[in-house]
């Protein structure tokens, strides 16, 4: 019987000898449009908590901030949805020869967080993103109404319209559109972790992650050292400009964000009872599952399709009145708009052309870039721009102030803004 057992494990002993080495890196950048950095501390502690993020800011993170799903640990809710800090790494190791046992990634000096980042696998009782069970939707009343296209004036034909208080099954075919794929790596208790409980140190704006890494620790291949230059590198604030009024058509312009292949903006706000949707979409996708990483790849199919803009896109418009009442009267909005940048992939040995399916490399590094903004639509934010670290006065607000999302149809949407 012994025998047979030993037997049975051989394959899958041999296949964690063979089986590379992974290291996923996610860089994100997330500032709040107006705001210095120096006041921010993080986007998330104020943004989490408007659309439900529950937790954020400049204090201690946890592992999951770059694409907006993060590891809760211990016995507490699993958290979902926070608007990251300003500048976040996450690293999440898989060392199939000695699964769940602590590294560490020896980093350059311009990074400016120390010699070294220590990657230690999640607590027993981690919880993955999604874990906790589902709340009950309220009963809600109202309309949703669904905008899209950069433009003056609102496009014949919209908006979509959905009864808040018909069947969630109704709005599919409404809210229906592009997502973009779910590749974060598959966190586990085999895998080894930054940021964790050893150190919670963010990225700040002079960091810089060109130069030599190299991952140790036991089990780790000697040769998995690897240089990271300029492209996998941490992008630049969005340097976004607002200027109009809720009443009237909002001008949004931008500076091109270096290394970013395509963008897209997605707006939500409330007019009495109403939730108002708009999305940069030229062809109607709602916008609501484009907030993540994307490949080049991805990106240039959906630039052609017209579901993002492309990288030489400098301004959009966002159509008159949609957020004001047919009195006059201006709700309340926030804007959010993501840079897609690089995706790098990187091996030991590199990757040969036409490589045969049995080639399998000693080690594989894969590292994601994105930037993202938010602002509040309606303030005149003309002179200003997101990341900024001036010591200029803020813009004044104009006299309407928002009105906050009704509560009902902000508890359903909770989220939207959160990946």
């Amino acid at each position: 019987m012994a025998a047979a057992a030993t037997l049975a494990l051989a394959p899958v002993v041999a296949q964690a000898q063979t089986a590379p080495t992974q290291l996923w890196v996610d860089l994100s950048t997330s500032t709040m449009t107006g705001m210095p950095e120096m006041l921010q501390g993080g986007v998330g502690g104020m943004i989490g908590g408007l659309f439900g993020g529950g937790r954020g800011g400049g204090g201690s993170q946890t592992y999951g901030h770059a694409s907006g799903r993060f590891i809760q640990q211990g016995s507490g809710p699993s958290l979902t949805g926070a608007f990251p800090p300003n500048r976040v790494i996450d690293l999440a190791l898989y060392n199939p020869r000695k699964p769940g046992t602590e590294a560490v990634l020896a980093i350059p000096p311009t990074m400016g967080m120390g010699e070294q980042l220590p990657l230690v696998p999640p607590s027993p009782s981690f919880k993955e993103p999604g874990d906790s069970a589902p709340g009950e939707v309220p009963e809600v009343k109202g309309r949703l109404l669904v905008y899209w296209g950069c433009g003056d004036k609102v496009r014949p034909g919209q908006p979509k319209v959905i009864n808040l208080a018909s069947n969630p099954a109704q709005w599919a075919p409404v809210l229906a559109g592009r997502h973009a794929p779910e590749r974060a790596a598959k966190v586990g208790a085999q895998h080894a972790l930054y940021p964790n409980e050893k150190n919670t140190v963010n990225p700040k704006a002079d960091t810089s992650l060109v130069g030599e890494h190299q991952v140790r620790g036991e089990g780790v291949p000697g040769s998995m050292r690897f240089q990271l230059a300029e492209r996998q590198d941490l992008m630049s604030a969005i340097r976004l400009q607002s200027q109009g009024q809720l009443t009237e058509s909002i001008q949004l312009s931008w500076l091109t964000v270096p290394r970013a292949h395509a963008y897209h903006l997605h707006a939500m706000g409330a007019v009495g009872q109403d939730m108002v949707l708009w999305s940069s979409a030229d062809n109607g996708d709602a916008g609501l599952g484009l907030f993540d990483y994307l490949t080049e790849s991805t990106s240039a199919k959906w630039v052609k399709d017209k579901v993002l803009l492309s990288p030489g896109t400098t301004e959009c418009a966002v159509p008159q009145g949609i957020f004001a009442s047919p009195g006059g009267e201006a709700g309340g909005a926030m804007l959010r708009m993501i840079a897609y940048g690089p995706e790098s992939h990187l091996s030991h040995p590199a990757r040969p052309a036409n490589a045969p399916k049995s080639w399998q490399p000693e080690w594989t590094v894969r590292v994601r870039t994105k930037s993202q903004t938010m602002a509040m639509l309606g303030v005149d934010m003309g002179g200003m721009a997101g990341g900024s670290e001036s010591n200029s006065a803020p813009a004044e607000a104009p006299e309407e102030k928002p009105s906050g999302l009704p509560g009902a149809a902000g508890s359903i949407l909770r989220g939207i803004f959160g990946r």
